[in-house]
Order: C-alpha cells, then sequence, then structure tokens
C-alpha cells in the first residue's frame, strides 16, 4: 500500500470512493440512517487524516442531513499495521467532526470486537471520545445482537464479517484472546457484551 506521501490528494479522495470504506446505507430499529464504517478497507497507510476530514465533510457529513443517525463500524480482520490510523489521528478526525454532526449521533455499533479492542477503548475510549460519545458506544460480538438494533434487509454487511461470525460460534474465546489460532470446536454457547468492557471486567476474564 502506498504512503500519503506518493498520492495526491485528488488519489486518496478517489482510493477512499472506489474501496467504500464509509457508506450511509438502511436504517436502524428506530428509522435513523446508518452511516457503515467497514475497517478492513480503511486505507490508513495510503490517506492522510487531512484529507480524510475533507472527504468525510464533503462526502459523508452532508449526507446525514443534520438529523438522528447511528454508526456501524465492522471490526472483523482489521490489521493494526493496515488498518489502525493511530490514536492521534483518529482524535484529530474525531476533533474535527462539526458539532452538529456529534450532536445527531444517537449510537456506535462495534461489530466484532477483540481483546485488543477492547482494552484499547477501555483504556483511551474517554480520552478520545468527549462530549459523551463514549457512553454510546454498544459492543455487538454477533451479528444476531446487531440486528436488534439494525434493520437487517437494509444495509449490507460484507461477506467476510459474516464468515468470522461463524468462526466465532466455533471458537467463542476468540472474542477474548483466550485461544490460540489452532482450530477447535467448542459447544458452548456464544457470549454477548453490549457495553464497553472496564479493564477490571477483562481482568477477571482473563
Amino acid at each position: 500500500m502506498a504512503s500519503p506521501l506518493t498520492l495526491s490528494q485528488s488519489e486518496q479522495e478517489n482510493l477512499l470512493e472506489k474501496l467504500g470504506v464509509f457508506k450511509i446505507k438502511g436504517r436502524d430499529k428506530h428509522g435513523r440512517k446508518v452511516l457503515l464504517i467497514i475497517g478492513k478497507l480503511f486505507p490508513a497507510r495510503a490517506v492522510s487524516s487531512e484529507v480524510l476530514k475533507k472527504y468525510l465533510e464533503e462526502k459523508i457529513y452532508p449526507k446525514l442531513e443534520e438529523k438522528p443517525f447511528s454508526v456501524v463500524y465492522v471490526h472483523a480482520e482489521v490489521q493494526r499495521s493496515e488498518n489502525f490510523p493511530g490514536i492521534s489521528t483518529l482524535r484529530s478526525i474525531y476533533d474535527g467532526i462539526p458539532m452538529n454532526v456529534k450532536n445527531h449521533l444517537e449510537s456506535v455499533y462495534f461489530l466484532h470486537p477483540g481483546l485488543q479492542a477492547r482494552l484499547f477503548l477501555a483504556t483511551f475510549g474517554r480520552f478520545l471520545f468527549s462530549g459523551g460519545l463514549y457512553s454510546k458506544l454498544k459492543f455487538m460480538t454477533r451479528l444476531e445482537f446487531l440486528w436488534d438494533h439494525v434493520r437487517r434487509n437494509e444495509i449490507e454487511i460484507p461477506e467476510f464479517a459474516y464468515d468470522h461470525d461463524e468462526e466465532l460460534e466455533y471458537r467463542p474465546m476468540m472474542d477474548y484472546g483466550l485461544e490460540s489460532d489452532h482450530p477447535r470446536v467448542y459447544g458452548g454457547p456464544s457470549m454477548d457484551n453490549n457495553n464497553p468492557v472496564s479493564l477490571y471486567s477483562m481482568r477477571c476474564i482473563a
């Protein structure tokens, strides 16, 4: 993947558009628009924070029409070396979100959070996301729980997320980083937690 220094601003914007990282697609159970974010597709090493903020301001925020909306973030198969923009970039992007957009955000559904993501948000969530956003974050460990909040027939979740969901059904301890990569089959029920996890609770799990 090329770095921001090798791509022009227009090329970076075209890359974001082509990959379809951000989409206004479907509605939640309350009839609000859904902003779908596919983490795996985000080219963190090829797009600068300035270009990303400009892209969101020009291409995404206007489509929300200053009305209440929800976010569905698909975290399956995200790799820190490829898709994670960094803490300072995340903070810069969040600070750049217009107040009218922040005020209309109702919920953030975080699909398939892994152990690292849970620990990261438990540690830095309140620092990164002020203004009550952290309290709107809801962890969805399985697609079945997401469908309790979002209209299933109106949103397009990538096939790889369904595959990941199926794998977790057989290997539920992957949710908490307690299983190796060696395939095993578990007969116990799947796990779910719709609220942010504290460091204390994660230590208890471990």
